[in-house]
């Protein structure tokens, strides 16, 4: 039971970070830049957690964590350039982090599903 808590923490995580790049975005640049800063922080801790679950989940999870990582990966690297841009590639580089915090926050849903279609496999048996 503890590795469902662990996954739906994880995916709380992801989602929240999601909402928190949509809030960032939709602010001025100014702003933007100070809430990213936090964001590739808060990418960096979802990143984590997500690694430290990987490792005590069956084989599917696992293919599905591991894509989230690489997406939650993404984030810290695109959530750093828009710091360093203006205008259309300021916009361009808050579209593709958000595109990546999207893709982590699928791919650790379809790390919980794995996970509960195979509970449900075994407590079938």
């Amino acid at each position: 039971m503890s590795m469902n808590k662990d996954l739906d923490r994880v995916r709380a995580a992801a989602q929240e970070l999601h909402g928190a790049i949509s809030d960032a975005a939709a602010k001025r640049s100014g702003a933007v830049k100070s809430d990213l800063e936090a964001v590739g922080q808060k990418a960096k801790a979802v990143t984590e957690s997500v690694k430290a679950s990987v490792g005590v989940q069956n084989e599917a999870t696992k293919k599905h964590l591991k894509e989230a990582v690489t997406d939650l990966e993404a984030v810290q690297k695109h959530a750093a350039e828009p710091v360093k841009n203006s205008g259309a590639a300021f916009q361009a580089s808050i579209r593709q982090t958000l595109a990546d915090a999207r893709a982590s926050v699928q791919k650790v849903s379809e790390a919980v599903a794995a996970n509960r279609s195979a509970e449900s496999t075994k407590t079938r048996k």
